[in-house]
């Protein structure tokens, strides 16, 4: 029986009514008085509510004598009275609920809201046995369990939610708002292999004849595809000089009298064939979130017209690019949207003016750390064959190929991109080695007499700055102990004399 049943049949009527008026119109107007008390809790969330965990219970002392208690929901928490200034809140079952406690002149005592939660001291107890590096807090609210504070990597907070999962069961809803203690960086290694191939074959037939100019009869008869002779007059009447083909290929030259006609005639013949590889290796760290981009190759300026502003200069880029948005989840897994391209330039259009081939793809992938994935078959294959030849004359059997030229040509490019995230952390300046570590360039002495062009080992470890001998230490005065002198503990000397500043070989 509460507290409000038993001074129920001690109060008179009208005092009963009076209380029970003033406590409707602060429960109604929804206010909770300055003056209200309210006992300190063992654990209370930031809206100054008294958590407890199931089977729990709390003492409230009150200032003055009370008589009446009000419990929102009794199956939350219930309320036992021992005295007029003593409250005994009891948890029942996870929820919310508010007791208020009111003096007999309406005076509001206590007013408080009660949140309680399945086992809430115990799962503190267990995440911090479990998981002792992590400062994690617990919270309970409407059959829900929510974990906020900080964790030293993303996994913690998949095995802290399924801790909390185990511990409180199927039944009851687990929220996780956790964060790192640091922000995450992710490295993230790609490869680009590219390879293309080229063939370029070329059988063509000049041919130039011109009459002498005698007779009834003189003509002309002509087929080319370059300026490949040039006609003279020399003692001894016409004389020709064949040009060499401007792409250097191999070209056969003759000339004949046919016909009352001095003919002149080249084969040209060329075959090139050419293999080309590129292989960029960029590596990329950005935080978490953050977009990261690189570019190896350079920039091209054209020029671009603006009506009547005149013309202005602006800059493409061109070469291996990559740009790419790593997000850690939850679980350690890599979720990253990626973006590598690949671009080169192109005077086969127009030699003054180059065009941009590009071949670029984007795309999101999860995966985790040390992970990779692969974008292949990126294959170009192009073909053309060309035949430049004169009508009938170019068909007829052997004869016909004095009459034509034939060009063929196919190119192939094939790409590979692979792409391989990792988690890592920041590494201490004096872990860190470079090829440049240990190089020193050789003396007049080791040049003349050894051939030496460096001295040292690559890669060794540097010369680092050491600190000075340390000072006397101060002089004690009123026979107090004198502070003793800071010393390198970090890397000991032998004597103080070998100890300099600034940096020795």
């Amino acid at each position: 029986m509460t507290l409000a049943n038993i001074m129920a049949r001690r109060m008179p009527a009208g005092r009963r009514l009076a209380s029970a008026a003033a406590l409707a119109l602060v429960i109604g107007a929804g206010m909770v008085p300055a003056n209200a008390l309210q006992a300190a809790p063992g654990s209370a969330s930031t809206d100054n509510a008294l958590e407890l965990s199931v089977g729990d219970s709390r003492v409230i002392n009150l200032s003055t004598s009370m008589s009446d208690v009000i419990v929102g929901n009794p199956n939350v928490a219930d309320v036992h009275v021992r005295s007029q200034k003593q409250l005994y809140i009891i948890a029942k079952t996870p929820g919310e609920t508010t007791v208020f406690a009111t003096a007999p002149n309406g005076k509001i005592l206590y007013s408080g809201k009660i949140r309680v939660g399945n086992n809430l001291t115990n799962i503190d107890q267990m995440l911090k046995m479990a998981m002792p590096e992590a400062d994690i807090q617990t919270a309970t609210m409407n059959g829900m369990v929510l974990l906020t504070g900080t964790i030293k990597a993303p996994e913690d907070a998949a095995e802290a939610e399924r801790l909390v999962q185990a511990f409180v069961g199927k039944e009851v809803t687990v929220v996780s708002r956790m964060r790192t203690a640091t922000p995450l960086q992710v490295n993230l290694q790609v490869k680009i292999a590219e390879v293309n191939r080229n063939l370029l074959h070329k059988v063509g037939m000049n041919i130039s004849g011109l009459g002498s100019g005698q007779g009834s009869f003189s003509g002309v008869v002509s087929r080319r595809s370059r300026d490949f002779v040039t006609r003279g007059t020399g003692p001894n009447g016409t004389t020709y000089t064949f040009n060499q083909p401007a792409d250097g290929s191999t070209t056969l030259g003759f000339v004949a009298d046919m016909f009352g006609m001095d003919v002149a005639g080249a084969l040209d013949l060329a075959e090139t064939s050419g293999l080309a590889t590129l292989l960029a290796q960029p590596n990329l760290t950005s935080l978490s979130g953050e977009t990261a981009g690189f570019l190896a190759g350079g920039e091209y300026p054209y020029q671009v017209t603006n009506g009547t502003l005149g013309n202005s200069i602006e800059f493409k880029q061109y070469g291996v690019q990559l740009s790419f948005t790593p997000t850690v989840l939850s679980d350690g897994r890599i979720s990253m949207r990626v973006r590598p391209t690949v671009s080169s330039l192109d005077f086969s259009i127009n030699s003054s003016i180059p065009a941009l081939k590009t071949r670029s793809a984007e795309t999101t992938v999860e995966l985790g750390s040390g992970q990779a994935f692969m974008i292949a078959g990126l294959l170009t294959s192009d073909t053309g064959n060309n035949i430049d030849k004169v009508p009938g004359l170019g068909n007829i059997p052997v004869l016909g190929s004095l009459f034509k030229s034939r060009s063929f040509q196919r190119n192939e490019t094939e790409l590979v991109i692979v792409v391989t995230p990792y988690l890592v952390k920041p590494m201490n300046a004096g872990d860190v080695r470079l090829p440049t570590d240990g190089f020193r360039t050789a003396t007049e002495a080791q040049g003349f007499f050894n051939q030496q062009s460096s001295d040292g080992v690559s890669g060794d470890k540097r010369p680092e700055p050491t600190l000075a001998p340390s000072a006397p230490g101060p002089v004690a005065r009123n026979n107090a102990p004198a502070a003793p002198a800071i010393q390198d503990r970090r890397k000991p000397t032998k004597s103080a004399d070998a100890a300099a500043p600034g940096f020795s070989f």
